[in-house]
């Protein structure tokens, strides 16, 4: 492991705290004329989840930043004019498409892979590379069928080849068509100057290394790697030639490096008030946001109904800088119904008020219902601004 220089900077815990913010697009003035394309850019990275109550995942993104955006402008942006592409980051994401060279290290490591889970039958791989080239852009049903059977695992030989060829690098997903992906050639939907992998690992590593450090804005060891999902060795092997500034956080007890222009410039400006989604770069790594918000967060969509707490879809509310409740929304009809609240005291209650009414407005709902507030004696006061706020 290289020896790194030691800190000369140390930040306090707040510090920390409004670098991430601005770094993640929340302190500031947004940039409106650069919409849902410059979020993209400035994150790096927009995880994609097949949950969908107000909006899917990758449309909450720019919203909370960049307010009510149009949903068909936010698609446009990713999809329209190879300006992104689907690959394996955080998770599943969307990914500015400048960095095609840089995910070479990864397209590497799958051709490499030695096990799959899914079987993939002999002549199919070429004959979806034959038909793509033939008939593309298509989606695995009408490149022969995505299941086998019924059950969501049960791939068939179609979608393990194709889905593979998305891996290597060979095919592109460009668009999502009824959340259906939709496949076409790497050479016909990525810009020339860009379709290649002439770049070596180390070159791959630091430059994500550096991308995520600019994303979180001040980060350690275990928030860089998670950025892009690196193995924390890969980090190590080039963290000290990134352009990232080791420094020491008061409270945090680990190492953490920051993007220098973040420190060269203090965080000021507007706070926003939104709904986020949970997979939301600024909170998606748990250790982290429990680190810098004091704010546990779990999502339960997958668990048991019983045992949930806060709720399925329970979305952070993001006010003043801090985390300061929770909102399990749904939709009936032209009504935001907010199932679960949970408020940090009676000053979060303006908040969340203007946050599920911001929401609403974006979703084409007239009207928000309050079901459960976890804090009975906060139920009246939230139903009182709401109704204030709604007119």
């Amino acid at each position: 492991m290289t020896t790194l220089p030691r800190p000369t900077t140390t930040l306090t815990a707040d510090d920390a705290r409004r670098m991430a913010l601005r770094a993640q697009g929340f302190l500031g003035a947004p940039d409106r004329r650069a919409g849902a394309r410059g979020v993209l850019r400035h994150l790096g990275a927009v995880q994609l989840d097949t949950i969908s109550v107000l909006a899917r995942s990758h449309e909450l993104v720019p919203y909370a930043r960049l307010g009510a955006i149009g949903r068909k402008t936010v698609e446009a942006a990713y999809w329209k004019g190879a300006h992104a592409f689907e690959y394996w980051s955080h998770a599943a994401c969307i990914l500015p498409i400048e960095e095609w060279p840089h995910f070479a290290f990864r397209r590497r490591a799958y051709r490499d892979r030695p096990h799959w889970n899914h079987e993939l039958p002999e002549g199919v791989y070429d004959q979806v590379i034959k038909q793509l080239h033939a008939e593309g852009p298509l989606t695995s049903t009408e490149l022969g069928g995505a299941k086998k059977t019924s059950d969501w695992w049960d791939w068939s030989g179609t979608k393990v080849a194709v889905e593979r060829a998305l891996m290597y690098g060979e095919v592109v997903c460009v668009e999502r068509r009824g959340w259906k992906r939709v496949y076409d050639l790497a050479e016909r939907a990525v810009p020339d100057a860009l379709l290649h992998d002439e770049l070596d690992d180390t070159e791959c590593l630091r430059r994500l290394v550096r991308l995520a450090g600019e994303s979180l804005g001040v980060g350690t060891r275990a928030d860089i790697a998670d950025y892009h999902r690196l193995k924390g060795e890969q980090v190590d092997a080039v963290i000290a030639d990134s352009g990232l500034v080791p420094v020491e956080v008061e409270g945090w007890g680990k190492p953490a490096w920051a993007d220098p222009v973040a420190l060269a410039t203090p965080p000021r400006g507007r706070h926003r008030t939104t709904l986020l989604s949970p997979f939301d770069s600024l909170i998606w790594e748990r250790a982290r946001t429990e680190r810098i918000f004091g704010f546990t967060h779990r999502l339960e969509a997958y668990v048991p109904r019983p045992k949930r707490v806060h709720g399925y879809f329970a979305m952070p509310v993001l006010a003043g800088g801090r985390l300061v409740g929770r909102v399990d929304p749904a939709r009936e009809g032209r009504t935001l119904v907010a199932r679960q609240v949970t408020l940090d005291g009676q000053k979060a209650v303006p908040a969340v008020a203007q946050a599920l009414v911001e929401a609403a407005t974006w979703v084409d709902c007239t009207d928000v219902r309050v079901e459960r507030v976890d804090a009975p004696e906060l139920r009246e006061p939230l139903t009182r601004e709401l109704a204030g706020l709604l007119g």
